[in-house]
């Protein structure tokens, strides 16, 4: 049995993992896709606390190989929850674990435009990650689709590779760092289009153009090898909902401690109800998490996930 099992590796999960093996625990860390979480696709992060500049990819790395320098375990997986007598078991597609504690930090997932084409033609030139995909389209024309800080940081790392970057947005505004606002609007290769939906991604086998309509019904058709779709993300917590209590949006209801409506169940990160999601913050939500969820750890007593809600 492990002391403590948390489900999610990106920079929230690392932290509880760190700080509840610098605890003295046994910590199993799972991940479904690839550790690092959505940090680790990131062109750059300029506000991590200590490091002027850093690839997200590079600073995922350094979260990754601390964990496990301190004895963290790890495993490919997302699991299943459920409470018994002695505990928790978690059971993902491959393995079965049980432990005392459990920290939640699935993190979110990118958000879909739901317009013809993407489906279709996502992996074809529809992309969401300008990292993993942008230098696919060196020397050519693409399309940023948002307007909060990913959208402007997709569009400057893409404006470094690609000939042309077109920013789309719904709104005559940005919602980003009025840093990176100064970088995007002075960065010549970028255009930005202001007040349009998009309403089809075009192309047979791979990505063409798109088409968007602004408020006055005007359409407009831009030739693009690829858009990049940067518009929120949302939670993957549904296999939960009968663990522990889930806002109307989905996400996790806990609070500045972390503890979900599940005593010895802790969510951290992205995945739990909160007003700021950012690197800094889940880093903080791991470190309370981490240290709550060995305290509990230590208790050893039966759990009571009713009581609670």
């Amino acid at each position: 049995m492990y002391d403590i099992v948390v489900i999610g590796g990106g920079p929230a999960g690392l932290t509880a993992s760190l700080y509840a093996a610098r605890a003295g625990k046994s910590v199993m860390m799972l991940e479904s896709n690839a550790f690092g979480g959505q940090i680790a696709t990131a062109p750059r992060v300029e506000n991590f606390p200590s490091v002027m500049e850093i690839s997200g990819a590079a600073l995922a790395d350094k979260m990754f190989q601390q964990a496990v320098s301190h004895g963290v375990n790890f495993d490919m997986g997302c699991g299943k929850v459920t409470k018994t007598d002695e505990g928790f078991v978690v059971v993902t597609e491959y393995s079965r674990y049980e432990c005392r504690a459990v920290v939640l930090a699935t993190g979110v997932a990118h958000k879909t435009l739901n317009v013809e084409g993407e489906q279709k033609l996502a992996g074809k030139g529809v992309c969401y990650c300008a990292v993993c995909d942008g230098a696919f389209y060196k020397d050519k024309p693409v399309c940023v689709v948002g307007d909060g800080n990913s959208a402007a940081q997709y569009a400057l790392y893409l404006a470094e590779i690609c000939s042309q970057v077109t920013l789309v947005t719904m709104f005559d505004k940005l919602f980003c760092d009025k840093e990176l606002e100064q970088k995007l609007l002075s960065t010549e290769k970028i255009e930005w289009i202001q007040g349009a939906r998009v309403t089809e991604i075009v192309g047979d086998d791979k990505v063409q153009g798109l088409v968007c309509r602004d408020d006055d019904g005007a359409v407009t058709y831009l030739d693009c090898d690829a858009v990049f779709v940067a518009i929120g993300q949302e939670p993957r917590n549904g296999d939960f909902a009968d663990l522990v209590q889930l806002d109307a949006n989905g996400y996790i209801a806990a609070g500045e401690d972390c503890q979900t409506s599940c005593d010895g169940v802790f969510a951290a990160g992205d995945c739990r109800t909160k007003s700021v999601r950012q690197c800094a913050t889940a880093v903080g939500d791991g470190a309370i998490a981490g240290f709550y969820a060995a305290r509990f750890a230590d208790r050893a007593i039966p759990t009571d996930c009713e009581n609670r809600k």
